[in-house]
């Protein structure tokens, strides 16, 4: 079973399977169930099928269940959480990638909702979410990490009446109640502490924004949100149940929940969870290939970080099951692409997701050749739209094809909101979602999406806030005014660097100013990479910080002493612009003609995300 009968390649087919739906009202009753029905309806079809494998190691022992047993998993929690929360109670959960976490994750949707958190939050901000969410449930892995015991303290004195919760294998924290001791007592047939069939439209999770830096916002989700996103993803993919893919996101993210959890969980096909620490464990990036042996892996997913280390482990076993790779969270660089085709013989698809769309929003779709660079087409049911952006910073009306533009977003997945309404004002609006994204339609209808309108950087799909930068280097006592900005980067997609200016007779060195802002930033990702002084930081006429001059200004730098490395001895002129269809455009012209000099440069420029143009003294171009 498929949710689709043929692969949806194309805007026409899309339509058509639109129209084969809406015959027989297949995607309304779909969108009408809960989460809990939709998981009876997957156990129903597919019950001793094998939905999740769990990776303990890249040598084993591996611990699968079916969807039978996910089922009665999910409905013996969800009971157990009813019992303890009572129904509707929110249920937070810091927790690393498990079968037992998907059991809660879904087991909170069926009863209340669930809260994921990133446990690399500052204490402070996950009080905050919880206190924001109104949890009544707090859930921990066993263990004694000394940073886990710090942020469940802290929630535990700022939230009367919270009750903890652990789950694991390791040590019993003070004062939590033991879920595998406590779990086992309640039914795992029917439903008794929960409504099996509560509305569709009911709240079923609060996803935070942020990344690991930043303000985070809790963006709410209902069963049709989730089950839009997962089912059109699911659509696009081509998912059923021959199919076998890694999931090697956390589970406090959409990624690793909706688009590769969820929408699998739809169609019947597999899940291998790579170890609870997902790809940040070095054990799942060496030992990718004998997993993918083992599980007889079809399709092979990871942000493009992830998945170029991936790539760059030496095959050792029979890989040929993989039938396609997919990747997102940021974008993929051409020659990862490349090389995803070089490895395996198989194409590499983008995926455009956010929390804001319950993960997913576009599809480079399975079943024909990948193209690079584009999150490919909308998802069944949904519409995107390139507007054009006025000059009161309204949206306008939708661009030609190949015009830049923000992208606008409507359909079942978009999100009502967020918990906190001030939030809303001018992304939630006109009856869809103004991503503040920038992008453009090519001539066969497929997205690309160009930059970000809006300043995040985006470091291995960690959303950083420029302004955590900017507030730790503008405390130092000399600083004038900081700029933080995203550096391109071939590994990372992006690096933070702080451009700063210092006030009229004070005196700071880099060293100082360096140490200075990682003092005051607890998240390592949003260390700045380097610190620019600078005389002046370009602003426009109403006194704002120009940033894309500073973007422009951060990657001449960085890129011109990379070059220099790549291409020893080789003359070159090299000009940035902030106007190309990826975000910038890096254009370097050759003095001389060399070969070697001309190979390496485009190798290192097919590493990066932007797009690019190189001329040598023959007039030949070469480009991105």
């Amino acid at each position: 079973m498929s949710l689709s009968a043929a692969p949806l390649t194309s805007a026409e087919r899309i339509a058509q399977f639109e129209r084969e739906q809406d015959m027989c009202d297949l995607w309304g009753a779909l969108l009408s169930r809960s989460i809990y029905a939709a998981f009876q309806q997957s156990a129903s079809a597919f019950g001793p099928a094998t939905a999740i494998t769990f990776v303990r190691s890249s040598s084993g022992p591996d611990r699968s269940i079916s969807y039978k047993q996910l089922l009665e998993g999910i409905t013996r929690t969800a009971n157990f959480l009813g019992d303890v929360g009572g129904r509707g109670c929110g249920v937070a959960y810091m927790l690393p990638a498990s079968i037992e976490t998907h059991f809660l994750l879904w087991g909170a949707e069926s009863v209340g909702y669930a809260v994921p958190l990133n446990p690399f939050l500052l204490p402070a901000e996950i009080v905050a979410l919880v206190k924001a969410a109104r949890c009544k449930l707090f859930v921990i892995p066993k263990t004694d990490d000394p940073e886990i015991a710090k942020r469940t303290e802290a929630v535990r004195q700022s939230v009367p009446g919270i009750r903890v919760i652990a789950i694991g294998q390791g040590p019993l924290p003070p004062l939590a109640i033991d879920y595998e001791h406590e779990v086992v007592r309640y039914r795992s047939s029917e439903a008794t502490h929960f409504d099996a069939a509560r509305p569709s439209l009911d709240t079923v999770a609060y996803f935070h924004t942020g990344g690991t830096t930043g303000t985070p916002k809790l963006v709410a989700h209902t069963s049709s949100n989730q089950l839009a996103a997962a089912a059109g993803a699911a659509a696009m993919l081509h998912l059923n149940p021959r199919q076998c893919l890694t999931n090697g996101m956390p589970m406090f993210h959409v990624g690793g929940t909706v688009a590769s959890s969820l929408a699998p969980f739809l169609a019947g096909a597999r899940i291998v969870v790579m170890s609870g620490q997902g790809f940040r464990n070095p054990d799942m990036i060496s030992g990718i290939w004998r997993i993918v042996e083992r599980c007889k892996v079809t399709a092979l997913a990871a942000v493009p970080t992830a998945m170029g280390a991936l790539l760059s482990t030496a095959v050792d076993t029979d890989i040929s099951s993989i039938q396609w790779g997919l990747t997102g969270a940021a974008s993929c660089p051409q020659s990862v692409i490349e090389r995803f085709q070089q490895v395996t013989g198989a194409s590499l698809h983008e995926v455009l997701g956010m929390t804001e769309t319950g993960g997913v929003t576009a599809v480079d779709p399975v079943g024909d050749a990948s193209t690079a660079g584009s999150v490919g087409f909308r998802l069944p049911h949904t519409r995107l739209r390139v507007r054009k952006l006025l000059d009161d910073g309204a949206l306008g009306a939708d661009c030609d094809v190949d015009m830049i533009g923000v992208l606008f977003v409507e359909g079942a997945h978009v999100s009502s909101g967020y918990l906190d309404p001030t939030h809303n004002e001018g992304v939630f609006v006109e009856g869809g979602l103004n991503t503040g994204d920038l992008a453009y339609f090519g001539e066969n209808g497929k997205l690309f999406v160009a930059g970000r309108s809006k300043d995040l950087i985006i470091r291995s799909g960690h959303n950083i806030d420029p302004g955590t930068i900017e507030s730790a280097c503008a405390s130092h006592p000399a600083v004038s005014l900081a700029a933080a900005v995203g550096q391109p980067d071939a590994y990372a997609g992006e690096l933070p660097v702080v451009f700063v200016s210092l006030k009229p007779g004070y005196k700071a060195d880099i060293p100082e100013l360096t140490a200075h802002t990682r003092e005051r930033i607890a998240e390592r990702p949003a260390w700045p990479k380097s610190i620019y002084i600078v005389d002046s930081i370009p602003v426009t006429a109403v006194g704002k910080i120009y940033k894309p001059a500073l973007r422009v200004e951060a990657a001449r730098r960085s890129l011109t002493d990379q070059i220099t490395q790549v291409a020893p001895g080789a003359n070159f002129q090299m000009e940035v612009a902030s106007a190309g269809k990826r975000g910038l455009h890096v254009a370097v012209e050759l003095s001389a003609t060399d070969e070697a000099s001309r190979s390496a440069v485009e190798t290192f420029l097919k590493a990066h995300t932007f797009s690019w143009s190189l001329r040598n003294p023959s007039e030949i171009v070469y480009g991105s």
